[in-house]
């Protein structure tokens, strides 16, 4: 039975097309490299390489085997990260993708207690647009994502972590400021902002104003949640601004109102987001079980879920 070792010799064989390239890649002598491969060549049975004192041409059985080393090799290392994950959780960077209508509002919660309980973690924290945040994902470029749920793709693993309903945000001198709790026909004909296209609020928004029967700004759209509570104060409308946001800034805000709509709110899902077949399964599911319980203790507005 070939050996993992014979198969990296044979991968870089392939790669470099030359026998000293290869085992200088390898860190060994080339007479070890080729007696190995030679070894390999009789377990198989078959021929995997054309030799000539050109170089090295790999034959099209060669090439098959190869493409097949390759995944083996891959499973290999993966093993290999899933063990040393699950000996050290949280001793090495986990790059971090989050809204830009999220993360000021959520990190500040967690991130203190994630320091003091995995001091060794290096948390690198991107923030962005839904779209561009799930292709820097997929891409590898990021290992998880804080993401509105649900997420329709594949390759991509969930976990729900809370949900957070949705206020209305009015006007301090509008009519409606004074009832704090409003039914849904008080909205039909207001005029609703929202972030501009590209937003997951912004599809949220868009269809509660259809079902309201309210008028969905598209002269006035915010950049960011702050610019739509601004917008609402100076009266260009009313909108829907997400509980975390709400409680870190509408408290001290005197041009603005917050209302709750009678009977069930509107709510979003807030999850994990992440490759599937990722190395660092364990730990996700360890870094989500502790984001639900400080948001337990110190965030009643979002509802936990499991």
């Amino acid at each position: 039975m070939p050996t993992l070792k014979q198969f990296r010799y044979l991968v870089a064989i392939a790669d470099t097309l030359h026998f000293r390239r290869a085992a200088e890649r390898c860190h060994v002598t080339q007479p070890t490299l080729s007696a190995q491969l030679r070894e390999m060549e009789d377990h198989l049975g078959v021929q995997l390489v054309e030799r000539s004192r050109s170089g090295v041409v790999m034959t099209p059985v060669g090439e098959r085997i190869v493409a097949l080393v390759r995944v083996v090799l891959k499973d290999v290392e993966n093993i290999m990260e899933i063990a040393k994950h699950g000996q050290y959780l949280f001793t090495d960077t986990l790059r971090l993708g989050v809204l830009h209508s999220l993360g000021p509002y959520l990190l500040p919660h967690i991130l203190p207690d994630i320091h003091d309980q995995y001091p060794e973690l290096k948390l690198y924290v991107r923030e962005g647009f839904p779209s561009d945040l799930l292709h820097a994902l997929e891409e590898g470029k990021l290992d998880l994502l804080l993401f509105p749920l649900p997420v329709q793709a594949a390759d991509l693993a969930t976990e729900r972590l809370f949900r957070e309903s949705l206020h209305v945000v009015v006007p301090a001198d509008h009519a409606l400021a004074a009832k704090k709790i409003i039914e849904r026909t008080d909205l039909k004909g207001e005029t609703i902002l929202a972030l501009e296209p590209g937003h997951r609020l912004h599809e949220q928004v868009r269809d509660l104003s259809q079902q309201y029967g309210a008028e969905l700004s598209h002269d006035y759209e915010g950049t960011s949640l702050d610019t739509l509570r601004q917008m609402v104060g100076m009266g260009m409308g009313l909108s829907f601004l997400p509980a975390l946001y709400v409680r870190a800034e509408l408290g001290t805000d005197d041009q603005a109102t917050v209302c709750d709509i009678a009977g069930t709110a509107p709510t979003g899902t807030i999850g994990m987001v992440w490759r599937r077949r990722s190395s660092r399964d364990q730990e996700y599911s360890v870094f989500a079980e502790f984001v639900r319980g400080v948001l337990n203790r110190r965030v009643p507005e979002v509802t936990v879920l499991r």
